[in-house]
């Protein structure tokens, strides 16, 4: 048994997130010791694992500020995991001899401190996740995102999420040698199997129309929730009359009220529909549940998902697995998940591209069922929790092992 200690900003609900929460359970069936520090936990707006017993969680560090009126907001993310590392290490008295480290690498200088072995997962740079506009804030970020190098290269092992995010990292990080390694996000199968006859009624969701499309992501500008709506108001230009009865488009995902982007977006969104006049054609819903989701995913005609470059995007994973085709951007890591032609159809950025490909599922209702087994048994053979389980154990013994030696 290995003791393992997860470090990580917020435990909220996401992508990183559910890496991590995947991360620590799979080590704990493997038979490890796992336990996370955060500077964040709501019971109320997170994953079922961190909440209900499975997972040990000490939050700490949630009293600091999150920006300084509404600026600042990554100098004060690097202060608070600081802290966490700061109280793990010099109060906590937890005993451990692996870290795992996401999001944030400023912490892993004081996580050395003590003599344990330390993976860090890189989601994607911190540095190209923001956008720069003023002189101030370039200087601001120059600062950062040196630190986030010069620390990213203090771990003894380095994750990345898919082979575009590892090139992305290479190109970025030029001081850094080593390669990181790939660990592809997973599922847990059992938790979708758990829904497998699920239907929307079920659920208590009350979604109009035989022809369900579904964009599911963050409340989040880098989304490109917009271009589902553009593609939607294309899609209906493409139909007869009788055919736009039965067309409707669900934009579910993450809301977060602490989260000003999210507010703003969501308005942004629906004042987006109104203006295209597909207003009535649109379900928007804020953070839906597990069975919510699935719910909507089993159902969905297809799944219209908008990110451009994304970093991996575990919610193709999620879609193929249900057996429901993926219409996505032909960037990032659905490059490396969805088959072009055979689990979904990969896309360029544009409404008229997105509206060819779901105007071919309206039309062919064979061709969810024969794109969805393919994805299903892609998902099964590729992404399984088993395997992911496989690669972390093996990862963290290789750990342990260069500890014994020396």
């Amino acid at each position: 048994m290995v003791r393992v200690v997860f470090v990580h900003p917020d435990l909220g609900i996401g992508g990183a997130e559910r890496l991590v929460v995947d991360a620590a359970l799979a080590l704990k069936r493997k038979g490890h010791d796992v336990h996370f520090f955060t500077a964040h936990h709501d019971p109320s707006h997170c994953f079922t694992e961190t909440s209900d017993g499975q997972l040990k969680v000490t939050c700490i560090g949630d009293w600091l500020p999150r920006s300084t009126f509404g600026m600042l907001a990554a100098f004060w993310a690097y202060i608070r995991m600081v802290y966490v590392a700061l109280y793990l290490v010099l109060i906590s008295g937890v005993s451990y001899e692996v870290v795992f480290v996401d999001q944030i690498s400023a912490c892993i200088p004081f996580l050395r401190l003590k003599h344990s072995k330390i993976i860090f997962y890189c989601h994607f740079p911190d540095q190209l996740l923001t956008q720069r506009k003023s002189l101030l804030k370039k200087i601001y970020r120059y600062f950062l995102d040196n630190l986030e190098e010069k620390t990213t290269g203090y771990a003894d092992c380095i994750l990345v999420n898919s082979h575009f995010t590892a090139s992305v990292f290479k190109d970025t990080f030029k001081s850094i040698k080593a390669a990181p390694s790939v660990l592809y996000p997973s599922l847990d199968f059992n938790k979708f199997d758990e829904y497998a006859e699920i239907t929307l009624k079920e659920a208590n969701l009350h979604i109009p129309g035989e022809c369900i499309f579904l964009s599911l992501n963050r409340y989040e500008r880098k989304k490109n929730l917009g271009l589902a709506l553009e593609s939607l108001k294309v899609l209906l230009g493409m139909l007869e009359e009788d055919e736009k009865s039965d067309i409707h488009l669900v934009i579910a995902g993450g809301y977060d009220e602490r989260v000003q982007e999210n507010i703003d977006h969501f308005n942004e969104l629906t004042s987006m529909a109104k203006g295209l006049g597909i207003s009535e054609k649109i379900t928007f819903l804020k953070s839906p549940s597990d069975k919510e989701k699935i719910a909507l995913l089993r159902c969905a005609r297809c799944l219209v998902y908008t990110p451009d470059k994304e970093h991996f995007g575990i919610v193709p994973i999620e879609s193929m697995y249900v057996g429901t085709p993926v219409i996505a951007v032909n960037s990032g890591g659905p490059k490396e998940t969805v088959v072009n032609g055979e689990t979904g159809i990969l896309c360029n950025q544009a409404p008229e591209s997105f509206a060819d490909a779901m105007h071919s599922f309206v039309k062919d209702i064979g061709e969810k069922k024969f794109m969805g087994k393919a994805g299903h048994n892609r998902v099964v053979n590729n992404f399984s929790f088993l395997k992911f389980s496989e690669h972390l154990d093996y990862i963290v013994q290789g750990l342990m092992d260069e500890r014994k030696q020396r």
